[in-house]
C-alpha cells in the first residue's frame, strides 16, 4: 500500500471532485474532519483548505483499508486512493459542493496521527465554547477553521487586487527596513540589540518619510 500511494501525486483538492468525475481513479490528501462508523462501512469526511469530500471504506472490498479507518481520529491526516462515485439522490448534501459525489477507497496511507484537541474546530468561536486565549495557543489549529482560513484567503486577493492596481499606474513597490539606526526624536525609541556590534542597536524607524524622500529623490516615484 504505502508503494500505491508513495508513487502516486494528489490528483484533486478536497473540494473539486463534481459529478462530471463519477468513475475517475482519484488521490486526496487531508484531515479527517469527522467519521461515522457503520460497522461493514465506514464513512470519513476529509477536509483541506478547499472543502471537504466524503470518503467511503468497506470491509468487503477494502479489508485492510476498513482496517486503518477503524484507528482514524480527527485531524489525523492521511492520503486516499479510490474511484469518485455518485451518491445517491437520497444520500446527496447540497450544503457541500461535492455533495452529489463520495470516493469509495482502496488504499489508506496515515501520513500523520493527532492526539485529542484542546478544542472542537467546528464549534470554535462560538458562543459557550473555546476561549480566545486557548484558540489563540493552538493558533495552528485555530486558523485551520473555515471561516479563518477564508478570512486570510480573502485578504490576500484583497491586497493582490490593490498591488495590480497601482501597479497599473506605474508605481514601483519597494519594501523599506523596518529596523535601523536610531534617530533623535522625541518619543522613546524601540531598541533591538545586535548581535554583531556589541553595544550596538537597531531601532523602530520614528521617521519612515525619510527613506520615502530617499526613494523620491533616487528617482523611484
Amino acid at each position: 500500500m504505502l508503494d500505491v500511494l508513495g508513487n502516486l501525486e494528489k490528483t484533486h483538492s478536497c473540494g473539486a471532485l463534481r459529478a462530471s468525475n463519477v468513475g475517475e481513479k482519484v488521490v486526496l490528501m487531508g484531515w479527517v474532519a469527522k467519521k461515522r462508523d457503520f460497522g461493514v462501512f465506514t464513512f470519513v469526511d476529509l477536509r483541506d483548505r478547499d472543502g471537504v469530500t466524503q470518503i467511503v471504506v468497506s470491509e468487503e472490498t477494502a479489508k485492510d483499508a476498513h482496517a486503518k479507518a477503524k484507528n482514524l481520529r480527527g485531524e489525523f491526516v492521511v492520503a486516499v486512493l479510490g474511484e469518485v462515485f455518485a451518491r445517491d439522490e437520497n444520500s446527496r448534501n447540497a450544503k457541500l459542493a461535492t455533495g452529489d459525489i463520495e470516493v469509495h477507497v482502496s488504499e489508506i496511507l496515515i501520513l500523520n496521527d493527532a492526539k485529542t484537541l484542546p478544542f472542537e474546530l467546528e464549534k470554535a468561536g462560538s458562543q459557550n465554547l473555546a476561549s480566545e486565549d486557548l484558540r489563540l495557543k493552538y493558533r495552528y489549529l485555530d486558523l485551520r477553521r473555515p471561516q479563518l482560513a477564508k478570512n486570510i484567503r480573502m485578504r490576500a486577493k484583497a491586497v493582490k487586487e490593490i498591488r495590480n492596481y497601482m501597479d497599473n499606474l506605474d508605481f514601483t513597490e519597494i519594501e523599506t527596513p523596518i529596523l535601523l539606526k536610531s534617530t533623535p526624536e522625541g518619543a522613546r525609541d524601540f531598541v533591538v540589540p545586535s548581535r554583531i556590534h556589541a553595544g550596538k542597536f537597531f531601532a523602530l524607524p520614528q521617521s519612515p518619510q525619510i527613506l520615502k524622500q530617499i526613494c523620491m529623490i533616487s528617482g523611484l516615484d
